[in-house]
């Protein structure tokens, strides 16, 4: 469904541009296609985000931002009165810019509202039904029908939002930025590890355990490529939980050729290293969405998620889906909070074939 507003041609001029998301790490990657759709049809364009403030590092580096305005989800933990002069100060900084045009990819009642109070002349969101009535309508110039968005990758999903546009191309390529800095430390820390030359990044955790992987079969894995002459540098999030799965993964590997770097580096670091690497070997997480972007050949281990929705993007290698080797449950019906490894039912020997070939 749209508005009743006019029909919009790329050739209204658009100046000072707006996204919203508000979601998790691996969200932010994949909104970077309409960043880049965007820069290329509107060159000489101001583009913001707003965004959650601990998901900034994701976008920190891209070059066709202008500017990344946050929102910080401890604002309601500081009381009322500073909460709402956090909220109004924002308010305020989105106001003065001035925007044109707001492309709303969020879904929570916050951000129609903040879409409606920049003022933007031309303001896209999504006609979702949870939102359907006349507050979500009247935030919004152009509302885009989500009928078909079961059948999308949330990439292609998040590029429909821009059909009223009319843009002349369209940009799928999604995209991770980092510093010299960043490349600079990743250097560093994998020669203070020992690993110089050639190297295979293996990413075992996920936030979520369901999604990984048991650490016997990883264990297993590297032994057999660090066997076959390869280094591998085994990475992870700073989560006490993920440090302690590597550790006892580590505990079953050998004590050359294995390093890890678990905790020890920030997003954008960890694309460095990613991107440096001759294969990257991980679970359903942020970084295998990272290998992806930055074409790094990958083998990446799928579980319960929504293959339709959440497979890496225009990955180079190999996605091995556990749904292949047995039965998976419905995805809407997991417990997120399960000891159930549902990765377990791929066979290390399908992993191992798979590196192989994408090595070779």
């Amino acid at each position: 469904m749209m508005n009743d507003a006019p029909a919009l041609t790329p050739a209204m001029p658009v100046q000072r541009i707006l996204l919203i998301k508000l979601r998790h790490h691996g969200d932010m990657l994949l909104t970077t296609p309409v960043i880049n759709t965007l820069r290329q049809n509107y060159p000489n364009a101001q583009i913001d985000i707003l965004l959650y403030q601990e998901t900034q590092d994701m976008l920190a580096s891209n070059p066709a931002l202008s500017q990344i305005l946050v929102i910080d989800r401890q604002w309601k933990k500081q009381g009322t009165k500073a909460h709402l002069a956090h909220e109004l100060k924002l308010i305020r900084q989105l106001k003065a810019q001035h925007y044109d045009l707001v492309v709303n990819l969020a879904d929570q009642w916050r951000s129609a509202l903040l879409a409606k109070l920049t003022g933007a002349r031309i303001r896209l969101g999504f006609d979702f039904p949870k939102r359907r009535g006349f507050l979500w309508r009247h935030c919004h110039t152009h509302l885009v029908p989500v009928a078909d968005h079961a059948h999308l990758h949330t990439v292609e999903q998040n590029l429909s939002l821009l059909q009223p546009l009319g843009l002349p191309t369209v940009s799928q390529q999604v995209t991770m930025s980092y510093s010299p800095q960043d490349e600079q430390i990743s250097r560093q820390l994998l020669q203070q590890k020992g690993i110089t030359g050639a190297y295979i990044v293996v990413q075992p955790t996920s936030r979520w355990f369901f999604k990984c992987w048991s650490e016997e079969k990883m264990a297993a894995t590297i032994s057999a490529l660090q066997a076959d002459g390869h280094q591998l540098v085994i990475t992870s999030g700073p989560d006490a939980k993920e440090q302690q799965m590597v550790a006892r993964i580590l505990e079953q590997c050998p004590a050359q050729g294995v390093a890890s770097l678990a905790g020890q580096l920030t997003l954008r670091q960890l694309a460095a290293l990613i991107d440096h690497a001759t294969l990257f070997i991980g679970v359903d997480s942020v970084p295998m969405h990272m290998a992806a972007a930055l074409q790094t050949p990958c083998v990446a281990l799928f579980g319960p998620s929504k293959l339709v929705f959440w497979r890496p993007w225009q990955a180079i290698g190999q996605v091995i889906w556990a749904g292949d080797y047995g039965t998976l449950p419905d995805p809407d019906a997991i417990n997120t909070g399960t000891d159930e490894r549902y990765l377990d039912l791929i066979p290390t020997d399908a992993v191992l074939a798979a590196a192989r070939s994408t090595l070779a």
